[in-house]
């Protein structure tokens, strides 16, 4: 039952990212019913009695369920049109992951209360930061056309979208706001996993890779909000320590059970 909602969702994302943006009603009504049709089958799914199934596949997939959500939010306050052919495609591909790659599952007995929470907290900072690349990517796409002095429609859709979003100041302004929240929610997952590794492990971090690459995202993230108050960078510096903060904090989570699920077939390590 889950993989028929799964790929409902996939398909309704895959519509709306296609439908021409002046149909505002339907695309944001059909990726309304994609959102809850997803989150729905992901919580059936991740959810088990006194078990927790988590993988590389459940958490890309949570990541862009929350990232449509806050695009979707955004988009009926500021025409973000050309964010949503960025986010709802990569969605759509997300959604069935969890139907290819099931991942392994993780039983709670003997486990903190907190456990849950430190998941759902961890989940919420990669997804607020992946909205960010999406929104950084879209501003280098935008601030790139300017210079060009490229015309809409020499572009084809792709620009004609990006042609509607607001100014890049605006821009600008909601990125911080969403790497500021989701510094915060990340350092969080930090602080929380320091008191998980002590439970498991015996020692207030394990220096492994994804602690590695989680400390070294974590670094980056909040060098650049220091350097955005104290420096006033912005523009083409902001961008590169977003991305460069992205893909770092991907290889931490979702690069390293990729190859732990897939390419090694190991299960939670």
């Amino acid at each position: 039952m889950h993989t028929y909602f799964f790929v409902l969702a996939a398909l309704l994302y895959a519509l709306c990212a296609f439908l021409p943006s002046q149909q505002r009603v339907p695309i944001s009504a059909g990726t309304a019913a994609a959102w809850l049709l997803h989150g729905g089958a992901l919580w059936a799914d991740m959810a088990g009695p006194g078990s927790l199934r988590i993988g590389f596949a459940i958490m890309l997939s949570a990541t862009l369920w929350i990232s449509v959500g806050a695009y979707w939010l955004e988009n009926r306050n500021l025409s973000l049109d050309g964010l949503r052919v960025l986010v709802l495609p990569c969605a759509a591909l997300a959604v069935i992951l969890p139907v290819l790659f099931p991942g392994s599952v993780v039983p709670l007995e003997g486990r903190t209360a907190l456990f849950p929470w430190h998941v759902a907290i961890a989940i919420l900072a990669y997804s607020t930061l992946t909205i960010a690349a999406f929104h950084a990517v879209l501003m280098a796409v935008q601030e790139s056309r300017l210079h060009a002095h490229t015309g809409a429609a020499q572009g084809g859709w792709l620009a004609m979208a990006i042609d509607r979003l607001p100014a890049l100041l605006t821009m600008e302004r909601l990125l911080f706001r969403l790497i500021a929240f989701g510094f915060a929610l990340l350092t969080l997952t930090v602080l929380s996993g320091i008191v998980f590794s002590e439970e498991l492990f015996g020692t207030p971090i394990k220096w492994d890779h994804k602690t590695v690459f989680t400390m070294l995202s974590w670094i980056l993230f909040g060098a650049l909000l220091t350097g955005r108050v104290w420096r006033g960078w912005r523009g083409k510096t902001a961008l590169r320590f977003t991305l460069t903060g992205f893909a770092t904090l991907l290889l931490a989570y979702v690069g390293s059970r990729f190859v732990l699920e897939v390419v090694l077939h190991r299960g939670l390590a």
